[in-house]
């Protein structure tokens, strides 16, 4: 499909009498690589919401992929993300006591396919982010940034155009950090669009492309 993945066009999102994204205007080209930067309360989460259809606009116009939301159910709106979107947080959301294979394999389970096709996809991903030596280990048998990987191994099961990353290397070491960066960068290498939600501007100034919140608006884009 061509044309951009991400169009926002005069966005905003209000909780009651509270502003948390106000006219945002932003278009992500498929392929890119990028950081949503900003303080606390600046509105990266509720821009991450927005974009990850987790929340739906007060106001404006959001296209993902080509779909204008408002016009999708939330059935549609679901099988969309699904499709679409990956997601990786700070907080790394893996089951104790279920080895990593089976971890990423869940993330399958709800599109209907039988257990050896997930388990099969699910060791493909999770050799694709170097993990292949670790299929049957838990969680609490990893390190945090082994973790991490495994994380971003659910999210991109079944290869999704867009992966949004809340943080993702908020709970890290700064060695394994920079290995889930590098991760990062080889999946937007392969051709998958990245959106990296940070504080960090560390992080941000060494991206293509860096979006910068404050108090709800997006007060500047540089792009290198």
């Amino acid at each position: 499909m061509s044309g951009p993945i991400v169009h926002l066009a005069g966005v905003s999102k209000r909780y009651g009498s509270i502003s948390a994204l106000d006219s945002a205007d932003l278009l992500i080209e498929r392929g890119e690589l990028l950081a949503v930067v900003g303080p606390s309360g600046s509105g990266k989460s509720t821009l991450l919401n927005i974009i990850g259809t987790l929340a739906r606009p007060t106001a404006g116009s959001l296209e993902i992929d080509g779909y204008d939301v408002a016009g999708l159910s939330d059935r549609e709106l679901s099988a969309l993300r699904a499709r679409t979107i990956g997601f990786v947080f700070q907080q790394f959301h893996l089951a104790p006591g279920v080895p990593a294979l089976d971890i990423v394999a869940d993330g399958l389970l709800y599109g209907g396919k039988q257990r050896g096709y997930r388990r099969r996809e699910a060791e493909r991903a999770l050799r694709r982010v170097g993990l292949g030596h670790r299929l049957q280990h838990l969680p609490h048998q990893l390190s945090g940034g082994e973790q991490q990987r495994v994380a971003v191994a659910r999210a991109v099961l079944g290869d999704p155009p867009l992966l949004m990353a809340d943080e993702p290397t908020g709970n890290l070491d700064s060695v394994s950090g920079a290995a889930v960066m590098d991760l990062l960068r080889e999946l937007h290498g392969g051709g998958t669009t990245v959106v990296i939600i940070t504080h960090d501007r560390d992080i941000a100034s060494v991206l293509p492309r860096e979006v910068r919140l404050k108090d709800g608006k997006i007060a500047e884009e540089v792009r290198r």
